[in-house]
């Protein structure tokens, strides 16, 4: 049961929601803390937190939106799949010998969604070397899917997938060469795309412990999750362009 009539509300609701001042940032990210702490122990989506810095940057962007600005995703709270690299966070793509990598800056595609105003609560678990459809590894267990803890979300991108089904955000960071992005979203109920390849830059969506330099890997992409396809084209359009590496 959602605590909130905005729990599962569109982003494209929320985001006007928010222009019009009917709820603030801070409201909607501590929603979606409270509901992490309450349900994540079970569903094991979020494999990182990044709660702190989630609220300072939904104080900022409170503070924005009272100044009258408006970007695609001022204040609103979304995920990240732990395959992209977030400044100060582990990267780890779920290999054991890389848990303690941290990433030195955010992957492109990122640093784009924090420009647009978007809050990181944090990172969606992944199989190891986002090589499976479901998503297991040896450091952060299993995902379980919201709807049947006995049955997985899918993946590589389960972790996002999980989250969005389970109402914490209402968007999500994913990836996707066979299956990664469309298979979670089949599983959980929710809309994913696999954008054109080279539409939207790779940057930083790189294994550790490599450097995060522009790469074009065959039939691999990054790509949009949310809970319809209206909002998977607001954060499409956050996140492609060409990189100007």
């Amino acid at each position: 049961m959602a605590a909130s009539q905005w729990t599962f509300a569109t982003a494209v609701d929320t985001a006007k929601a928010l222009a019009n001042r009917e709820i603030s940032s801070v409201e909607l990210t501590q929603l979606a803390i409270d509901r992490i702490a309450r349900h994540d122990d079970k569903i094991n989506a979020i494999c990182v937190r990044d709660f702190e810095r989630a609220l300072e940057a939904a104080h900022a962007a409170d503070a924005s939106l009272a100044r009258g600005e408006r970007r695609p995703l001022l204040g609103l709270p979304l995920t990240v799949k732990e395959s992209y690299n977030v400044a100060g966070l582990p990267t780890t793509w779920g290999f054991p010998q890389q848990k303690n990598f941290i990433a030195a800056e955010d992957a492109l595609t990122v640093t784009r969604v924090k420009d647009a105003g978007g809050i990181v609560l944090g990172k969606t678990n992944v199989p190891i070397g986002l090589g499976d459809w479901q998503s297991y590894n040896d450091i952060y267990g299993t995902t379980n899917n919201p709807f049947d803890l006995g049955r997985t979300p899918g993946g590589s991108s389960g972790g996002s997938a999980a989250a969005l089904a389970a109402g914490y955000g209402s968007l999500s960071l994913g990836s996707d060469i066979g299956g990664s992005l469309r298979v979670p979203a089949f599983h959980c109920g929710i809309a994913a795309h696999k954008p054109t390849y080279g539409l939207v830059p790779t940057r930083g969506h790189t294994p550790p412990p490599f450097q995060p330099l522009p790469n074009e890997a065959d039939l691999a992409v990054v790509g949009p999750m949310a809970r319809s396809a209206a909002d998977l084209s607001l954060l499409l359009d956050v996140m492609a362009g060409p990189d100007p590496l």
